[in-house]
């Protein structure tokens, strides 16, 4: 939990707003996302660095919560971590996301990812959600 505060803090920033689901997400929560998530956890050193969370529903697998320790972001952990939850709902026709509107570098990396927007949601005069899809056939002969 404290590891999601921290790597959240930076889009509370620009947002600035700190009442985001991922800070103010409770430990009763984050067990609730464990019973009915797959959640996938990156771990050096015998530290966890980094995880995401998925489930699937009709052959979409729904991501969130990548997070990545902000002493390890840039070096790859985030992209070994989608590409881990890719292959692990290997069987879904669609992968499906989403960030904010402003999180500029959460885009950019989806993007180079194959994620592709498909539509913008207004919330508030601060924050448009961005969803992102990709359409994946996973290739364990690659």
């Amino acid at each position: 939990m404290a590891l999601q505060k921290l790597a959240y803090k930076s889009e509370a920033e620009i947002y600035d707003d700190f009442e985001i689901p991922p800070l103010t997400q409770t430990l009763v929560g984050i067990k609730e996302d464990y019973k009915n998530q797959v959640i996938l956890k990156m771990v050096l050193d015998g530290k966890i660095i980094g995880s995401v969370r998925a489930y699937k529903k009709d052959y979409v697998c729904h991501i969130g919560r990548l997070i990545v320790h902000p002493a390890h972001q840039n070096k790859g952990y985030g992209k070994c971590l989608i590409k881990a939850i890719e292959e692990y709902f290997s069987d879904c026709k669609k992968f499906s996301l989403f960030t904010g509107k402003k999180s500029t570098r959460n885009l950019y990396f989806y993007n180079s990812l194959g994620y592709k927007t498909v539509r913008e949601e207004y919330v508030n005069d601060n924050l448009t959600h961005v969803y992102l899809e990709k359409s994946f056939v996973f290739n364990k002969n690659i």
